[in-house]
């Protein structure tokens, strides 16, 4: 096997059409390939030792190079390649922004038995965003989940979840978020959302990790723009204060709560009809 290399988005999907072109130090390419649906590339014929320049492009993303010492056993392992957006560094367009809940998900996981992970989701929410014109730090978001919607996979699970010994669904049947501001951290398409989100009755701050995706037409004639958003969430913060001991004192369930958004935005203030 000579060159071996993975070409992801920085979100861990496969860029299936990109093209990875090696040239040896004095510039002249020895190899082009291009990568397979799952964003694999891989070349069976062996390297002259050396060292090598690669270089991955993709239509529609900034160009990426590593570095490749291939040793006498003629291998090249480049290992995975990271690809971002063309244009990481600007938000999408200005104006009112709809989340379509049809293409996102609003996902939690929480430590069970200080072994594994429980994967939740809620399944009914929705969103709006505004990116201001004028300072992408006016930007705001809005976004409401409502609460009995959570889905665990398991039927008596999610019954305990819904019940007053967690999110209590009778009482407060919606959880909100609204956004305070936004700034820029470290990367190009790096953002950190601030915000008060409202659970179980109780408003608390809380920072959202935003990683902005791109934006593109979709099949329907409108435009969409794709966002990925994480933060932890304590229970004790939401007077979520139920827990269960095991033995030697592990916790039943983690009082930390891992929480994944992955959003897709169409532009406009309404959703396109079906």
């Amino acid at each position: 096997m000579g060159l071996t290399a993975r070409i992801r988005t920085r979100d861990g999907w496969a860029v299936s059409h990109a093209v990875v072109t090696v040239t040896d130090m004095t510039g002249t390419q020895v190899l082009r390939l291009e990568a397979d649906a799952e964003g694999a590339v891989r070349d069976a014929d062996p390297l002259a030792p050396g060292a090598y320049t690669v270089i991955v492009t993709a239509v529609g993303y900034a160009p990426a190079a590593a570095s490749a010492i291939v040793t006498a056993s003629g291998r090249a392992e480049v290992g995975t390649v990271t690809l971002a957006r063309q244009g990481g560094t600007e938000l999408p367009p200005p104006g009112p922004w709809t989340v379509d809940p049809a293409h996102s998900s609003v996902a939690a996981v929480a430590q069970h038995l200080g072994i594994s992970s429980v994967h939740g989701r809620f399944t009914r929410f929705s969103g709006a965003i505004e990116i201001a014109p004028d300072d992408i730090a006016k930007s705001r978001v809005e976004a409401v989940i409502r609460a009995d919607s959570i889905d665990t996979g398991n039927g008596m699970r999610d019954g305990h979840l819904k019940s007053p010994d967690f999110l209590d669904v009778e009482r407060y049947p919606e959880i909100t978020y609204r956004s305070t501001g936004l700034t820029a951290a470290a990367g190009t398409d790096r953002w950190t959302v601030h915000g008060e989100l409202t659970m179980h009755g109780v408003l608390r701050p809380v920072d959202l990790d935003l990683a902005y995706l791109g934006t593109g037409a979709d099949p329907w004639g409108g435009t969409r723009a794709a966002f990925r958003a994480t933060t932890e969430l304590h229970r004790d913060d939401f007077a979520m204060n139920y827990n269960q001991v095991v033995q030697a004192g592990i916790a039943a369930i983690g009082t930390t709560l891992k929480v994944e958004l992955d959003i897709q935005a169409v532009q406009g203030e309404t959703l396109p009809q079906a």
